[in-house]
């Protein structure tokens, strides 16, 4: 009874539990996100409230080409679990949010932004629960909303080309096909390598693992040897750094040996160095539509004669990789893993 009391406050604290079971297995959702009270002023300014950490990832998993804002809230005293490869232990009462948005001009950012989505992800004593919100077009409000909603975003692209598309905002269940280790609901982005990186802190520069411990806010972070994942997008790192890193964010939570997609034998995590389950000269599980009639997932030398490419470079509901959040090609992440895959060739 003592631990349930405990559990209770917790989630009192933080402003999540309406409605709580003698299991602690459920809470009521509040209405609107403004009623969460994690952000101070107009709630479109997103400015967090005093506690609540911002965080970014060295890679980003693609979303229609959609921003994303990350922040954590943890409970009074509650305190990250440092581990080398799996996602930190994160106390009860923890709760992730990530904001889904587009800039109206990506060239020039100043000219504002167009809010989708706002995901929270809240680790109740029964394991993690995932609640949906979406923005209204006054961007004054996001609503809890479980069955997803399909929403025209226009913007201009950094090349300033005009751009208009359907954003697919995935409904409540969805959103557990990517987050799950095979048997239970769990973060991507909070492990050690997504997270183990330089940012800005009021506008002094440092290491976002080493902050969080020296806030106590992570314990167990070893003085050096913590995984780093490189940041595809910075062109100073290898070619095959930056493949792999894309890889890992984008596919590895379901295809790797604990992930929905186990049964097909192509691990893309970080973690996996045979090259044989990574693809190369590797035979799909099941043929059909989505392997193109191409023989390989992986081709040294030849991307056109890749599964893996002929599966990023579509949007058919039916072929494309991943299933879920890419209404879009990511053009850049195929250029990156198509070069990647030229340069087996010589390896």
């Amino acid at each position: 009874m003592k631990t349930f009391s405990i559990i209770c406050a917790l989630l009192l604290s933080l402003g999540l539990m309406s409605h709580l079971d003698s299991s602690v297995s459920s809470f009521t959702p509040k209405e609107k996100l403004s009623d969460y009270q994690y952000f101070v002023g107009p709630l479109a300014e997103l400015n967090p409230a005093p506690g609540i950490i911002p965080y970014e990832l060295n890679s980003s998993l693609f979303s229609n080409y959609a921003e994303k804002l990350r922040y954590i809230v943890l409970p009074e005293n509650g305190q990250m679990n440092y581990h080398p490869t799996q996602p930190f232990e994160l106390p009860i009462g923890t709760v992730l949010i990530k904001h889904f948005y587009y800039p109206l001009d990506f060239s020039n950012p100043g000219k504002g932004r167009k809010l989708i989505e706002t995901r929270l992800l809240i680790h109740e004593a029964t394991g993690w629960n995932a609640l949906p919100y979406i923005w209204n077009e006054e961007q004054t409000e996001a609503y809890y909303d479980v069955a997803g909603d399909t929403r025209t975003v226009s913007y201009i692209d950094n090349k300033g080309k005009k751009q208009r598309t359907n954003y697919v905002i995935p409904n409540k269940n969805q959103c557990k096909g990517c987050h799950t280790n095979g048997k239970e609901f769990l973060p991507i982005g909070i492990s050690a390598r997504h997270l183990n990186k330089t940012v800005s802190f009021t506008g002094i520069r440092g290491n976002q693992l080493s902050k969080w411990a020296n806030k106590g806010w992570l314990k167990g972070l070893p003085a050096d040897g913590v995984p780093a994942n490189a940041d595809w997008e910075n062109s100073t790192a290898s070619l095959n750094a930056r493949a792999r890193s894309y890889l890992d964010i984008n596919c590895g939570h379901c295809h790797s040996p604990g992930g929905p997609a186990n049964t097909s034998g192509l691990f893309l995590d970080i973690h996996n160095k045979d090259p044989h389950l990574l693809g190369i000269h590797k035979t799909p599980v099941a043929a059909g539509r989505g392997s193109g009639n191409l023989s390989y997932a992986i081709v040294p030398g030849k991307p056109e004669k890749s599964i893996l490419v002929y599966r990023m470079n579509t949007n058919d509901p039916g072929i494309a990789m991943p299933e879920l959040g890419r209404e879009q090609i990511h053009k850049e992440g195929v250029a990156l893993i198509s070069d990647w895959i030229r340069s087996l060739q010589t390896q």
